[in-house]
Order: structure tokens, then sequence, then C-alpha cells
């Protein structure tokens, strides 16, 4: 089993969630394949850690990327900074800025 992280990534895990739930049990190759063919910013964090998932298990192991699947990849709930904005007549407005931390694992595919 072959890890990666990443904390404090500057996007919601609302917007990552979704992203990551299409790739999760996916074939290593195919998720960074559908990663760069997606159109938006926000793939680019979980194309990172998925690479560097890459490159552990090729490190460790000499593991074709071929031959992996995804098997857990999660997004959680990283730190929340508020602050404030003026509102109407006169109040503040709280904004919440939230980040995300992304954990990956990888496994070898089972041979049929």
């Amino acid at each position: 089993m072959f890890k990666a992280k990443a904390k404090f990534i500057s996007y919601s895990p609302f917007k990552l969630r979704p992203l990551v739930d299409v790739i999760r049990g996916k074939n290593a190759q195919f998720a960074l394949n559908w990663l760069a063919t997606y159109k938006t910013q926000r793939t680019k964090p979980v194309e990172k850690v998925l690479k560097s998932a890459l490159a552990n298990a090729l490190d460790q192991a000499g593991v074709n990327p071929a031959q992996l699947i995804i098997k857990l990849f999660t997004v959680d709930q990283g730190p929340t900074f508020k602050y404030f904005k003026p509102g109407a007549m006169g109040r503040a407005n709280i904004q919440r800025r939230r980040f995300s931390h992304l954990n990956v694992e990888l496994e070898k595919a089972k041979e049929a």
C-alpha cells in the first residue's frame, strides 16, 4: 500500500469531493488522464497528490502506474479562516475561507 497526503489545500472540501468521488476505486493511470482533461483549476492539487503517491510506489517497489488502483481517497475538512466584510446597514458579515486535507492510498490491482 502506497500513501500520500496534502494538507491545507486552499479549496473547500465541498468542491473537491465530487472530483475525488469519480476517481476513487479506478485505475491510477485512468484517474490521471481524467484529471488532465477535466477543465477546472480544482483538479491541480488532486492531481499533484495522486502523482506523489505514484512516485512513492515507483520509488518503494518499482510498481508501474498501470498496475495500481486507488483504494482510498479522502477529502477532509481543514481549518476555517473567519473574517468580516461590510454588510448592509453597517453590519459585519462573516466570511469563511475553508481549507482541505487530502489523503490517498494506492494498492496493486489483483490479477484475475
